[in-house]
């Protein structure tokens, strides 16, 4: 089809920040204090990740382009996002829980003037994972250090719409693609002072199932304890996704790499 190079282009700009901002990490990796160990303690943390630098290939209807991204191109495509993590905790048993949405769209018109271009990315996804602490105690220096595995499963569902409109019948390209996929994942954290903890993390997903050949995460932050039941935290990640699929188009695919800063905010109960 002769559109499709171009139209891949307009792609390019908007449908790798779905996978961009999706994994950003945030966890109540440490009780407040040994006291809450007892009983039931929550954490409610909206997230905020911005990949700094974006790498890899956007593929639709069997067209693929290079990607070199910065922040700003992030910026001008993003039409609107809401994220947030939750995490519940007795003792050594805790369940974590992530909803993430995000919608991205470019306008523009194909060279010539005479057929205009609507593009429609959205990503979702649901995730519910099982968690153990399997190692919490006090170091030589009398800080507190916890470490955790967790294991669950993921929803993901993936739209990729592109629009053509102009003299004659318009066109749709892509479409909406859902999934499922096992996750696993490992936390450590520390605490540094009474208001400071030091946290690192790794997950991994897809393993191949449903297409994901691998989807992985490595980061490492800080989370600063300013207020009795609120603490902030910020750090930096790595990203990837390696995801494909055939459409009677051609082939779906995204296979990119991102690293950035996130940032949030987690209320504690």
């Amino acid at each position: 089809m002769r559109y499709t190079s171009l139209i891949s282009r307009y792609l390019v700009c908007v449908g790798w920040l779905l996978v961009a901002i999706s994994h950003a990490a945030n966890a109540q990796s440490l009780a407040r204090s040994e006291d809450d160990e007892g009983g039931w303690r929550h954490s409610i943390t909206p997230y905020l990740f911005l990949p700094l630098s974006t790498t890899g290939t956007s593929t639709i209807d069997g067209t693929s382009v290079d990607l070199d991204l910065s922040l700003s191109e992030v910026l001008d495509v993003l039409q609107g996002a809401a994220s947030v993590r939750y995490e519940g905790w007795n003792g050594d048993f805790g369940i974590i829980s992530e909803v993430y949405y995000v919608r991205l769209g470019e306008d523009g018109t194909l060279p010539g003037g005479r057929v205009d271009v609507d593009v429609d990315v959205r990503q979702t996804f649901v995730n519910v994972q099982g968690a153990y602490r399997f190692a919490n105690g006090v170091n030589a220096s009398g800080r507190r250090y916890a470490a955790d595995a967790a294991i669950g499963v993921q929803w993901n569902r993936l739209k990729q719409e592109i629009d053509l409109s102009g003299p004659g019948p318009g066109m749709t390209l892509g479409g909406t693609e859902d999934w499922f996929e096992p996750m696993i994942a490992l936390r450590y954290a520390m605490e540094i002072n009474d208001k400071w903890s030091f946290a690192s993390r790794a997950e991994l997903s897809g393993f191949g199932v449903n297409g994901d050949d691998l989807q992985y995460l490595l980061l490492a932050g800080f989370d600063w304890k300013g207020w009795e039941n609120t603490s902030l935290r910020f750090g930096y990640q790595f990203y990837g996704i390696d995801y494909s699929t055939d459409r009677s188009g051609g082939e779906f695919a995204y296979d990119v790499d991102q690293n950035g800063i996130y940032a949030a905010v987690a209320f504690h109960f």
